[in-house]
């Protein structure tokens, strides 16, 4: 009896010259040895799950109160200064508008008002002045109040 050796060299020179759709021969479906076999490569890690990136704060300078029409900073922004502002007054918005997002920088604590007339009988939070950012309130922004520290 007579056995044919292919040397590794061999087989992969004939794994070259068939064709992908031919049969290999007899000799060639002998398995090369398992240390010239290449490990299987290991699954690559499933990508991180995406994550949600911070709302983008809107542009309120040192000592301003800005209020936008839209939660996420978006929409027309009103800004006031403490210069004109009455302290401890209620300062109502124009007429038919409100604020959904707001930026406390005025140094001093602010009272957000769901009612145009400053009344605590509707939603009121009260905001620090050290830099309070807020991308949604929690009802419609009609009136303010900034107070004495």
């Amino acid at each position: 009896m007579r056995t044919t050796v292919l040397t590794t060299a061999a087989l992969a020179a004939l794994c070259l010259l068939a064709p992908a759709s031919a049969a290999p021969p007899a000799a060639a479906a002998v398995a090369a040895p398992a240390a010239l076999t290449a490990p299987a490569a290991p699954a690559a890690p499933a990508a991180p799950a995406a994550r949600a990136a911070p709302p983008r704060l809107g542009s309120c300078a040192a000592g301003e109160l800005c209020l936008w029409a839209k939660p996420g900073f978006t929409g027309a922004r009103q800004v006031h200064e403490l210069s004109g502002i009455d302290i401890e007054s209620c300062v109502p918005l124009p007429a038919g508008t409100g604020a959904q997002a707001l930026a406390n920088r005025t140094g001093r604590p602010v009272t957000a008002y769901q009612s145009a007339e400053c009344a605590e009988t509707g939603e009121f939070e009260t905001y620090p002045g050290g830099g309070t950012w807020v991308p949604q309130t929690p009802y419609r922004v009609r009136a303010f109040k900034v107070w004495e520290n």
